[in-house]
C-alpha cells in the first residue's frame, strides 16, 4: 500500500513533503493547519502511509456512525463526544498514559470554519501528557507538506502560540479564505 500512497501522492498529485516526523517520537500531538477542506483528511491518510508511522485522530462521534464509522475507526479514529460538561482535554491526556504509541493528529482550529483563533485543547493535551507538539502545514499554495521539529510547551502560553503560529505563516489552505 505504501507504493499506492507515494504514487498519488507524488506522481499523480505533484505533492512534497518537507521534513518528518521521527519515528522514535512515541507520543506526541501534530497539528495540522490549515483545516479548510476534507481534502485535507485524504492528504492525511496518504502521507502517513508513505511515513509509515501509526498516526491516531480523534473525530465528532458522528463520524464514527454507520455506513462509514468502521473506516474512520480502520485508519486510527477515536469518536470524541463533544456534549457539554466533559473534561476532552484531561480526558485526551489520559489516553497517552494508556498507550505506549501514541501520535495525536488535531486540528487546532476544531472545524473547517473560518475562526477567530485556534482553540488552545491540543496545547493543554500536550502540557498535561507531557508531550511534543508537532507542527504540520498543508500548503496547498505550494503543493507541500511541511514538518517542524518537536516543540516542548513552556509556562508561555502567549509566546508558545506566536511560535506555533509562526510556522504557519504564509501557508495557504485549500480554500484560504477559511484560513
Amino acid at each position: 500500500m505504501n507504493w499506492i500512497a507515494r504514487l498519488l501522492f507524488f506522481k499523480i498529485s505533484g505533492w512534497k513533503l518537507e521534513g518528518t516526523i521521527d519515528p522514535s517520537v512515541k507520543k506526541c500531538i501534530i497539528i495540522i493547519a490549515p483545516h479548510t477542506s476534507w481534502y485535507d483528511f485524504y492528504i492525511g491518510v496518504l502521507v502517513r502511509k508513505i511515513l509509515n508511522l501509526h498516526i491516531d485522530f480523534v473525530g465528532k462521534a458522528e463520524l464514527f456512525k454507520p455506513p462509514f464509522g468502521w473506516y474512520f475507526r480502520w485508519v486510527g479514529g477515536t469518536a470524541l463526544d463533544r456534549t457539554s460538561n466533559q473534561n476532552k482535554v484531561e480526558a485526551i491526556a489520559q489516553l497517552f498514559k494508556t498507550r505506549e504509541v501514541f501520535r495525536l493528529a488535531i486540528s487546532p482550529e476544531g472545524t473547517r470554519k473560518k475562526t477567530e483563533r485556534w482553540r488552545t485543547g491540543f496545547y493543554y493535551i500536550a502540557k498535561i501528557a507531557q508531550v511534543p507538539i508537532i507542527m504540520v502545514a498543508f500548503d496547498f499554495g505550494t503543493k507541500t507538506v511541511k514538518f517542524s521539529k518537536p516543540f516542548h510547551v513552556t509556562e508561555n502560553l502567549e509566546k508558545d502560540f506566536s511560535k506555533i503560529q509562526g510556522f504557519y505563516k504564509d501557508i495557504e489552505g485549500k480554500i484560504p479564505e477559511k484560513f
